[in-house]
């Protein structure tokens, strides 16, 4: 897995929030529960997310998080960046340090194309565009799948 799960879950988390509609704070119980993620674990991620001024965050009863910039302006490279930083964009995939065209290790050549194209895609990728596109192809935002699951009757 190229994302720590933190981020996976921050990721998951704006774009539900986004899917809301922007109607005011969505609690973070209900994130947790719909995303099937531990409430407490969120907290920490939405935390980081709040500080990196992706989301808004009130206490209270009628409290949660909304998104604190236009959800067209939010795009996946900001949400990887405030979690699991910039590194998974600039470093070498084996953690060698100067490794590059002078000193290449030996994924450097296949790694270099994956790391262009991901970050290409994760800056056009906007979390406006993903809450669409989960909206329009009912698509799941959680690991767990027994609500796609056919039933058997």
């Amino acid at each position: 897995m190229i994302l720590s799960k933190s981020c996976i879950y921050g990721i998951q988390a704006t774009i539900f929030v986004a899917a809301q509609g922007g109607g005011g704070h969505v609690p973070i119980s209900r994130i947790a529960e719909q995303l099937d993620i531990s409430f407490h674990f969120l907290t920490k991620v939405l935390q980081q997310l709040t500080s990196a001024g992706i989301l808004e965050s009130m206490r209270g009863p009628r409290g949660g998080v909304l998104l604190a910039r236009p959800v067209a302006d939010i795009t996946l490279f900001d949400l990887v960046s405030a979690i699991d930083g910039t590194d998974i964009f600039t470093e070498c995939m084996l953690g060698l340090p100067g490794c590059g065209h002078a000193a290449p290790c030996p994924a450097h050549d296949l790694w270099l194309e994956v790391r262009n194209k991901f970050t290409q895609v994760a800056r056009s990728v906007t979390i406006q565009a993903l809450a669409e596109r989960s909206a329009e192809l009912n698509v799941r935002l959680t690991g767990s799948i027994r609500e796609f699951l056919p039933t058997t009757s």
